[in-house]
């Protein structure tokens, strides 16, 4: 909902639509902003009609669709001639994002960690020719960096303890000592005190044709 929030006090929550295949996210999500639609569903299968939106927005998960391209080819459809149609995802192939040093830290414990690198979206212009593939025109792209301060490391660390996503699911799957040597293989790697983390995403938008 972090994105549908930013839009939603931009353009009041009225004017926003949103979806997620995750029935407790579009729970959370609906209880978060009750006048906003927020509807459990596919990317790849978007539950609205052609031409229905001025702007359609995909945070940070093109990377995660089952078929990045039909989805992208959805998010087209229902957006108007002449709008606006945007994706982003971090830099998993350059090693910027914000899990980078979690999966570095991982990969000294596990094999075949799933570093998100190899997944759509996560390189430059990999988010372009899903665009223009969809028939987008004027497609740009431009790097989004942003800032997160951490008061230690059990904040940092305490996000990837919740079995969520595929840093939080890779965790879980191992064995208790396992975890704790990932745990101690981090903390060795980040500052004690108060740091900032930064992180970079590929973006790009495009116009929806005619």
């Amino acid at each position: 909902g972090a994105l549908v929030a930013v839009l939603a006090t931009r353009l009041g929550e009225r004017s926003v639509s949103a979806i997620d295949p995750s029935a407790s996210f579009v729970a959370a999500a609906r209880e978060r902003f009750p006048a906003a639609d927020v509807r459990e569903a596919s990317a790849e299968d978007l539950p609205f009609p052609d031409a229905s939106f001025d702007a359609t927005l995909a945070a940070l998960v093109v990377h995660f669709m089952t078929d990045a391209a039909v989805g992208v080819r959805e998010m087209v459809r229902v957006t108007r001639p002449g709008g606006v149609v945007a994706a982003c995802v971090w830099d998993f192939a350059g090693g910027r994002a914000p899990q980078t040093a979690f999966f570095r830290s991982l990969s000294t414990v596990a094999d075949d960690v799933d570093d998100e690198s190899g997944r759509v979206g996560a390189r430059a212009g990999d988010i372009p020719a899903l665009l223009r593939g969809a028939g987008c025109l004027d497609v740009v792209e431009d790097e989004l960096t942003v800032a997160v301060r951490y008061e230690g490391f059990e904040e940092w660390w305490s996000t990837y303890t919740l079995g969520v996503a595929p840093p939080g699911r890779q965790l879980a799957a191992l064995a208790s000592a396992d975890r704790e040597r990932v745990r101690e293989h981090a903390r060795a790697a980040l500052p004690a005190g108060p740091f900032t983390v930064t992180a970079t995403a590929w973006a790009a938008r495009g116009v929806a044709p005619a």
